[in-house]
């Protein structure tokens, strides 16, 4: 449990920098340049990152359960993830809806992917894991649009063709996540 607690408060702890410590990113920046502070977040979050993954991994088999979720909250699990890759995808595609109208859709995309994952699991681990990034997903979207009111960010036109190309994409992804690498990486077969 160590292990995992470690990964997560670093690795939430290192994505908050932005929005609650901006100057202090800035100096750093300046201090150290561009190029050696994107290398050494870059390091750190990956660290981190095998840090929690590990520890969660060890640690889940072993946690207790505080809840059986329902059977159907797979089907729930599975349309809103199927969301969360949409949002994802949005992240990296310019000028269509999702990220034209809500500016952050990769934060979207894990606000989305933590409750369709606390929705069907129900043990200590699970709970912590997914709900933490369920909060920290919350505050930073409410932070980055704050933000985004603040410097009056103009709405881009969206392009009917980037959404269309960002949602089959995103399907595309969620499928070969799903039926493929989730069994592979994580260790379970979401439909089984």
């Amino acid at each position: 449990m160590a292990y995992f607690l470690l990964g997560l408060v670093l690795f939430l702890g290192l994505h908050s920098v932005r929005a609650v410590a901006p100057e202090w990113r800035t100096r750093l920046i300046h201090r150290f340049g561009a190029g050696a502070y994107k290398g050494t977040y870059s390091v750190i979050s990956l660290a981190s990152l095998l840090i929690l993954v590990w520890g969660f991994g060890q640690w889940r088999h072993q946690a207790f359960m505080l809840w059986i979720p329902p059977t159907g909250m797979r089907h729930a699990t599975a349309l809103l993830t199927l969301l969360a890759f949409i949002l994802l995808t949005a992240a990296f595609i310019p000028r269509n809806f999702f990220k034209t109208r809500w500016h952050h859709p990769m934060i979207l995309a894990v606000k989305v992917w933590a409750l369709a994952h606390l929705l069907a699991n129900g043990s200590l681990a699970d709970v912590l894991l997914f709900g933490a990034f369920l909060v920290w997903s919350v505050l930073l979207f409410i932070s980055a649009r704050r933000n985004d009111r603040a410097l009056q960010l103009p709405n881009e036109a969206a392009s009917p063709v980037a959404t269309g190309v960002t949602v089959v994409f995103g399907v595309v992804c969620w499928a070969v996540f799903a039926f493929l690498l989730h069994g592979w990486l994580i260790g379970v077969q979401p439909f089984s």
